[in-house]
């Protein structure tokens, strides 16, 4: 009899009660999508308890690793942001502690300060037992690349855990220039129809070309969203990489340093394209819970959805079982217990 596969879930959102006062503060817009209000998907958002967990069941998830919903606090003051990511991960802390066969956590790096996001990823990690961090490319103007995150990263490195990079909205002057005169569906198309991910496969091409993964070469990263639109054009992209007098081929920094989920997005050919870029063994999974909650998989009108359409998808990928077992779970587990800074 077949082992039942297990799956770890990477993008797994919540709101807490701390951010959303603090976005208020900051003047964000009170609507469902970020948690506000008493609509289902608000609620699902906020729940930290037995209804997320009935709804991990409901799709087949053995284990959520929450994080904040985008932006986190990197659209907060430095002063906030290093309060709140605090207080946050105190209480992401206690969340794992009530759950801890279930609930994982990403810790909340106060980015608009960056000497205090180096500590306060240290500080998760080592005092408060967290796996990793969940950043929003862009801290404000300034992007990913910028020189004053090197220490942030140079953290990561050290500690040997991965840095998981959500999208957020694209800066006012991208979004007057692509999604303007649109009507209702420009923001849309913004956000979570494409603009999102453009936005973030930008900061990871800036990453690379600038030199962070040449001046840190463990650093482990993980793109949700199937890569964030890169991998799809790695063949024309990597004429840049002379230009940019890389140290290694463009395809070798997602294969070392990248690891690949799809954040609930079933679609086989995304799922077949990404195992030809960086391989089985660099991928992970996630269902960037609640925002694709009960997806049904287009590209699978055959599949038996009783078990959940996240575990459904996973079971019946073109890979053999250890290749499923890897991206369900074994490939997170060896990424952080840190063998992933040596997997090549």
């Amino acid at each position: 009899m077949t082992e039942r596969l297990r799956i770890t879930a990477l993008e797994e959102h919540v709101a807490l009660p701390v951010v959303l006062d603090a976005w208020t503060r900051a003047g964000v817009p009170r609507i469902p999508q970020l948690g506000y209000g008493d609509e289902p998907f608000a609620r699902r958002l906020r729940d930290v308890g037995e209804g997320r967990i009935a709804d991990m069941d409901d799709q087949g998830v053995d284990v959520a690793v929450l994080s904040l919903a985008s932006p986190g606090v990197q659209n907060l003051t430095a002063a906030d942001a290093v309060a709140v990511a605090r207080e946050a991960n105190d209480a992401l802390a206690e969340v794992v502690a009530t759950h801890p066969d279930r609930f994982q956590a990403f810790a909340t790096i106060p980015t608009p300060d960056p000497e205090a996001a180096a500590a306060e990823l240290e500080r998760a990690v080592t005092r408060l037992g967290f796996p990793g961090a969940m950043l929003y490319g862009r801290t404000g103007d300034k992007p990913a690349d910028a020189p004053e995150f090197d220490d942030l990263y140079a953290t990561a490195a050290r500690l040997g855990v991965p840095l998981h990079f959500h999208p957020q909205t694209p800066v006012q002057p991208v979004l007057d220039a692509y999604y303007s005169g649109l009507g209702p569906v420009g923001m849309g198309l913004a956000t979570a129809g494409l603009g999102w991910y453009y936005d973030l496969g930008v900061q990871y091409l800036r990453m690379i070309f600038s030199g962070v993964f040449d001046r840190h070469p463990d650093l482990q990263v993980i793109a949700g969203h199937w890569g964030e639109l890169v991998l799809f054009y790695l063949d024309h992209t990597g004429i840049m990489a002379h230009n940019a007098r890389l140290e290694r081929p463009l395809v070798d920094y997602f294969r070392q340093n990248f690891w690949i989920a799809g954040s609930g997005t079933v679609s086989e050919r995304y799922l077949r394209w990404t195992a030809e870029v960086v391989g089985t063994e660099r991928m992970v999974y996630s269902t960037d819970y609640p925002y694709t909650f009960g997806t049904r998989p287009g590209g699978f009108p055959f599949l038996d959805t009783s078990g959940g359409v996240a575990r459904s998808f996973l079971e019946h990928a073109p890979f053999t079982e250890a290749e499923k077992t890897a991206i369900g779970s074994g490939n997170w587990d060896r990424l952080t217990t840190g063998l992933g800074a040596n997997l090549g």
